[in-house]
């Protein structure tokens, strides 16, 4: 990844006129297959690392190491800019900060940086917590300082909707937006009517978080762009789709002892080749031979 992308990225956030759907990985092989469809940049997600690299739910079980190696595998696999979801943070403010420096040292684009109690939990599910303003902003702040590239994108999340209303999770996206914020994230709105009172309350770059059958309507991007908001995360569909196809194939196999019924829903050996790119290191191989 090139400065020049992080710089073309932060641009299209701050244009009106400009909207970005950011697909959501959890590994090096999702993250090829965004680049190669041709995508703008993506998104690490939490909740799929956690049910990939642990098998568990997105409930606060993932820690800053396991995140941060899964970002330095993924950054490492494209060119596209990777923004990453750090949850709370792991910590206090100077852990923060720290996971903000290693994160830049190892390319990545940006972060999601949440105001909830740890542990955490995905932002569609009941039982959330936040944590008061003022705890959170010392938060916020650190990680604006350690960025040593202003191109980095600094995403301020807020899950109070569920726990105080949307009345609060208002005020705190406008108050992390003043704090110097790049893009306010207010999770969880519960219906249409609400995304739009977000977008004409907050005067500031606006994430949707469309997942599947969850809390918020899942809309379409030029909706979205319609409303008020310049980003759409997309952050389980793949996950989604990739579990569904593997328990479908799974599942025959299981029955019929072939996978002959599920070809339809799986690349042939030649096409998996070609997307990881093994002819590419066949030549290098050749070349240093």
């Amino acid at each position: 990844m090139k400065d020049t992308d992080v710089k073309s990225l932060l641009k299209k956030i701050q244009d009106k006129n400009s909207f970005i759907v950011l697909p959501g990985v959890y590994d090096s092989l999702g993250a090829k297959i965004v680049e190669q469809v041709g995508f703008d940049a993506m998104f690490q997600t939490g909740y799929g690392s956690a049910a990939s690299l642990l098998g568990m739910p997105d409930f606060g079980f993932l820690n800053a190491g396991e995140t941060l190696d899964n970002a330095r595998r993924i950054i490492r696999s494209v060119k596209l800019p990777v923004i990453v979801d750090v949850d709370t943070g792991y910590g206090n403010p100077l852990s923060v900060w720290r996971l903000v420096n290693d994160l830049q040292a190892c390319g990545a684009a940006g972060i999601f940086l949440e105001d909830q109690v740890w542990p955490k939990r995905c932002g569609h599910m009941k039982g959330k917590e936040v944590i008061d303003i003022d705890e959170y902003v010392p938060k916020l702040r650190a990680a604006l300082d350690a960025r040593d590239n202003e191109n980095f994108i600094v995403v301020a999340r807020t899950d109070a909707r569920a726990p105080l209303g949307l009345d609060e999770a208002i005020e705190r996206g406008r108050h992390y937006y003043k704090e110097g914020a790049d893009v306010v994230f207010v999770e969880a709105p519960q219906s249409e009517e609400e995304l739009k009172e977000v977008a004409q309350k907050i005067d500031a770059p606006l994430v949707a978080n469309m997942i599947e059958n969850g809390i918020t309507p899942n809309l379409s991007a030029k909706v979205l762009k319609d409303i008020g908001y310049r980003i759409a995360v997309f952050p389980l569909s793949g996950i989604f789709g990739a579990a569904y196809a593997m328990k479908e194939i799974f599942l025959k196999l299981k029955e019929t002892g072939s996978t002959k019924n599920s070809r339809h829903i799986m690349l042939d050996f030649s096409e998996f080749n070609n997307l990881v790119e093994l002819e590419k290191y066949m030549e290098m191989e050749m070349k240093y031979s």
